[in-house]
């Protein structure tokens, strides 16, 4: 049975909050903060299950999340629901967001919607994932191909000295 889904964005903003089981909105705060520290230490490349946290009942309950982009889909689960079941469910999620946003209805066309999906997953394999980006940023300037580095750049009446840069590179 599902117990809560949790959408909260990279700050551990909540985006979305559903709870099937009755907490006290403290406990309820409380189980979103936990669940956003337990998710947000885990690394991109692993495992998308994990033990529920303290505060929802412990090990017979499982954490299952997807990270996209700015956000965290998390489901708080017990041990008799699929876990690629609630994965495909995130999945499905993910693209309700693809059609709607900020309320409105952005596109209809099922071709379209698909392209995009798919367009975003070549993506995020082509990049390595997010994490990788600051890594790729540095080797595409180290991999600039300059004839000569510019000593001195000029802008109309704006003559600007560029200092020695060799110990950057």
């Amino acid at each position: 049975m599902i117990q809560a889904i949790l959408v909260f964005n990279n700050h551990g903003k909540p985006r979305l909050v559903r709870f099937y089981q009755r907490f006290p909105e403290e406990i309820q705060q409380q189980i979103v903060r936990e669940t956003f520290h337990l998710v947000l230490k885990r690394d991109d490349n692993i495992c998308n299950f994990l033990e529920g946290g303290s505060l929802i009942g412990g090990p017979d309950y499982k954490l299952i999340y997807r990270h996209y982009a700015t956000l965290y889909f998390v489901f708080c689960v017990d041990s008799s629901e699929s876990e690629l079941g609630i994965l495909d469910l995130i999945q499905v999620h993910y693209i309700l967001q693809e059609v709607v946003m900020g309320g409105m209805v952005l596109e209809t066309n099922m071709n379209e919607i698909v392209a995009q999906i798919e367009a975003q997953n070549r993506l995020e394999k082509s990049e390595g994932g997010l994490s990788a980006a600051p890594a790729r940023a540095v080797s595409a300037v180290k991999n600039i191909n300059l004839p000569e580095i510019p000593r001195n750049i000029n802008i109309g009446d704006l003559n600007i000295k560029v200092p020695n840069l060799s110990q950057f590179v």
